[in-house]
């Protein structure tokens, strides 16, 4: 199958909002209020955690579908840890990315083998894939 490229397009304006345009949504990133922000939305680290259960339940839909599961929902509780200290630039020994990323999952279906299905969707999660084996960064300025 042939490689497929996404795009997306932000603006930062005055404060810490940004907008990002994602082929026909928009997707405001915000910082709460105690952290000089107008908390219009996620933060992008929690837009993370809101893109990992998003690709959890779109990949366990394919897979319940190729695989004929009735899959009748599922449910996520995600957490993650940081050391702000990190992003802040207080100490550069810390990362500022999550140290572990925590998925709990309830899995609405008939079915014996939901721990393989879980890890079946863990394994196919672009999202998931692109946090625990590294994607390249490339940057460049306009």
């Amino acid at each position: 199958m042939a490689m497929k490229t996404i795009s997306a397009h932000g603006t930062l304006n005055a404060g810490m909002a940004i907008e990002v345009q994602c082929g026909n949504h928009r997707l405001i990133m915000d910082q709460p209020k105690s952290a000089a922000g107008r908390d219009l939305g996620p933060t992008p680290l929690e837009a993370i955690l809101a893109a990992v259960a998003g690709c959890f339940g779109t990949i366990g839909r394919f897979i319940a579908h190729q695989q004929k599961i009735e899959l009748r929902g599922m449910r996520f509780e995600i957490e993650a840890d940081y050391d702000p200290a990190g992003l802040l630039g207080r100490d550069p020994s810390v990362r500022p990315g999550f140290q572990e990323l925590r998925i709990k999952v309830d899995i609405d279906a008939d079915r014996d083998g939901k721990q393989a299905l879980l890890e079946q969707i863990e394994q196919r999660c672009p999202v998931a894939d692109n946090l625990t084996h590294g994607t390249r960064l490339v940057s460049v300025l306009l």
